[in-house]
């Protein structure tokens, strides 16, 4: 049993950037020293003391009691040391655990070997003085145990709370990517919501999620414990607890709740998610506070004016973490600063997210950032001051100057811009402007709107339908990345008034030079594929699942040149991708078809396409084999020949490495053994650089046409591709 005045080692854990925030918080409840690290406060308290922090520390994951420490390097060392200790003082033979362990030796490197080392350690001490030995238990252990391998030695402690203190009891739901308690108490920490609630402040959270902000915050403003909320604590199956000390410390606890029960609490929170609403809902009511804390279903472009003076809005709005999801998260910050500019004079807000371009949507400089981590996201927490009433603040007034200009003039976009965003709305019109004509002329879906013509927004943007790709080229290695980021932020919040279309329409990637089955591998899985038509074919794209979309729109006026080439022939397609020349071939009458890729998606889409434009299966086939090799082997002969090999490759698949530039003159040679003798070779490729091999133009008639084979959309970037007719030369 340990002595009431023993003082203890004692580590709490935490998100990084609280650190600081939590040895404050320690040294509050009595800890005799507590010092921050990374992650972790290291202190020294009573047994008293730790009890108070485990009921009442609002920052720590864990905290970790030690019970001994000694020079560990190797398995032989962990186990005369664990061997030697008096396990009857912690638990009963049979009883349960559960060993969590941390860091490693040259010799222990396996966290989890190591952790069933310390089991197996323990289980021998009992077998061997008792007959029987300690159970596992990962649900509730009567004592969970942590090893610490750190510097050579090792520090064992006993986990007070039984799992991590984040966990209060109330939240059994949760909404997309929630707060842990614990990092929503931090975030109120940092926004002086403690003073603000004693000062009688109001509190909003318009992106409230599952309500774990608004909860955390109800319980500063009441004086309630978190530990009162839990309903099991770890440390009341430790032989060493002392009882007595813990129920009078929750007893105090409790009294304190009651005594400020009465509290008013003006804490309000909305979602346009009526998921996270009523999950929210139901959190509150476990928590207490569900007739007094009010949860509204409605959007941020719908929030109302406050009635109340003084207030805090903090709140942690989607992040738009993944590159693809900034389009429709862009516009909700834009649309939060414009509202509570609009009806929060002299309120302040603490706005928490990953990216400092969707807190720079908020009109206003921070007077406070503050760093910290949520999981594995390197965010940060923004302190504004909203301006008061009647008070013009610098920022404010040159917002309303460019929205009374705007006003004056409606063909400019309304959305809130850049002058650099406002450049690019502009192109964006002019070249739709331009190129409308055409496309309704030529009943054109698919088709290329920009295309770096900037070159601030090096993006190449593309119209499928209502849908929008966008293809953020990367930046060289001397542009900022903060600045790229910042012009991509810029230009997608441009987007949807620009091209009339809404947020969600809008996908986007970045590309980068593939190599190998690259171009291949899946971006994301929502499996979403519509047809867009050309001339009198279908033809299916998936905008979001890969790097390319399934169809070359730069192909277009190939693609329809082989359809008017095709009737009564016999058609190869080389390097078919998903297949769109071949669509084209069959739908203009070409007796048979052959397609080769080495990949199984692309020719399982070409299958897809075959049968939504309703072609006959049996004259159609498909050959997954590569290109090079297929060709040395087949004795076919075709008429028309459609080849568009990558610039590079060197797939596992393949043999060797393809370069087109070098390896031009055998590929052709290929094909064109299997041409017959009036046929045609259309052979295009995408190399910026790419030149002709004087021997293929000796063997063989060889046009470039590349100039016919681009379209309006095309006209800026005359080198997105390289195209040639070639044919035999008479006899």
């Amino acid at each position: 049993m340990p002595l009431l005045n023993q003082v203890y080692t004692l580590h709490a854990t935490c998100s990084r950037g609280l650190e600081q925030l939590l040895a404050e918080e320690l040294l509050g409840l009595g800890f005799e020293s507590a010092r921050p690290r990374v992650g972790r406060v290291l202190g020294q308290a009573t047994l008293t003391e730790a009890y108070r922090a485990l009921i009442w520390s609002r920052l720590a994951n864990r905290l970790h009691l030690q019970l001994d420490e000694a020079p560990v390097s190797d398995a032989e060392d962990l186990n005369a040391w664990l061997t030697g200790i008096d396990w009857s003082e912690h638990l009963l033979a049979e009883g349960s655990l559960l060993i969590d362990t941390s860091g490693t030796t040259p010799q222990l490197r396996n966290t989890h070997d190591t952790a069933l080392r310390v089991k197996d350690a323990i289980a021998d001490w009992f077998r061997q003085r008792e007959g029987q030995r300690p159970s596992v238990d990962r649900e509730r252990p009567d004592v969970r145990l942590h090893l610490r391998l750190e510097k050579g030695k090792g520090q064992l402690s006993l986990d007070l709370g039984g799992g991590s203190l984040h966990q209060r009891g109330y939240r059994l739901q949760a909404a997309k990517a929630p707060l842990k308690e614990n990092l929503a108490a931090g975030l109120l920490y940092r926004a002086g919501w403690p003073e603000l609630a004693q000062q009688g402040y109001a509190l909003l959270d318009p992106f409230c999620g599952s309500g774990t902000l608004l909860a955390e915050a109800a319980f500063i403003a009441r004086d309630v414990a978190p530990g009162l909320l839990r309903p099991w604590h770890g440390v009341e199956t430790w032989l060493g607890h002392r009882p007595s000390i813990w129920q009078e410390l929750l007893e105090e606890a409790k009294e304190r709740r009651a005594a400020s029960a009465d509290l008013p609490l003006h804490i309000t929170g909305s979602d346009a998610d009526s998921r996270a609403v009523e999950a929210a809902r139901g959190n509150l009511k476990r928590a207490g506070l569900a007739d007094e804390l009010e949860v509204f279903e409605r959007p941020v472009i719908e929030l109302p004016a406050t009635i109340f003076e003084k207030g805090l809005v903090i709140t942690n709005p989607p992040y738009g973490e993944r590159l693809e999801d900034l389009p429709s998260v862009l516009p909700l910050y834009a649309q939060l600063g414009q509202k509570l500019l609009e009806g929060y004079p002299g309120w302040r807000l603490a706005l928490f997210t990953v990216n400092k371009e969707l807190a720079f949507r908020i009109p206003l400089k921070p007077y406070k950032t503050y760093p910290l981590q949520n999981a594995s996201l390197e965010c940060q927490l923004y302190l504004f001051e909203l301006p008061e009433a009647g008070v013009e603040d610098p920022q404010v007034a040159a917002i309303a100057r460019k929205q009374q200009e705007r006003a004056s003039q409606p063909e400019q976009p309304t959305a809130e811009l850049s002058e650099g965003g406002q450049m690019l709305a502009n192109r964006l019109k002019k070249n739709l402007k331009k190129l409308s004509r055409w496309v309704k002329r030529e009943g054109i879906q698919a088709y290329r709107v920009y295309d770096a013509d900037l070159p601030e927004y090096a993006l190449a943007i593309d119209l499928y339908g209502d849908q929008v790709h966008v293809q953020e080229y990367a930046p060289p290695a001397t542009i900022d990345p903060d600045k790229a980021n910042q012009r991509l932020a810029e230009a997608l919040l441009a987007l949807p008034e620009a091209l009339n279309v809404n947020a969600d329409a809008i996908h986007l990637k970045q590309r980068r030079r593939q190599t190998g089955k690259q171009q291949y591998e899946k971006m994301a899985a929502k499996g979403v594929y519509f047809p867009v038509t050309e001339g009198s074919a279908k033809l299916l794209v998936n905008l979001d699942d890969y790097l390319d979309t399934g169809l070359f729109l730069d192909h277009r006026p190939v693609r329809l040149r082989l359809f008017h080439e095709a009737q009564g022939k016999r058609f190869l397609n080389l390097f078919c991708y998903t297949g769109a020349a071949t669509v084209q071939a069959a739908k203009g009458g070409a007796v048979r078809t052959t397609s080769v890729d080495l990949s199984k998606t692309y020719l399982g889409w070409l299958e897809r396409n075959l049968k939504l434009n309703g072609l006959d299966a049996n004259k159609h086939r498909l050959e997954q084999a590569d290109c090079r090799e297929w060709l040395k082997q087949d004795q076919g002969s075709y008429d028309l020949i459609f080849m568009d090999p990558p610039t590079f490759s060197n797939s596992k698949r393949m043999k060797g490495v393809l370069d087109i530039q070098r390896d031009q003159v055998e590929l052709v040679d290929l094909a064109m053994r299997r041409l017959s003798s009036d046929g045609l070779l259309i052979f295009s490729n995408n190399l910026r650089g790419f030149k002709i091999s004087p021997e293929l133009e000796s063997n063989y008639e060889v046009r470039n046409i590349t100039r016919q084979t681009l379209d309006p959309d095309f006209e800026r970037n005359q080198r997105i591709h390289q195209c040639f007719e070639i044919r035999n030369r008479p006899l």
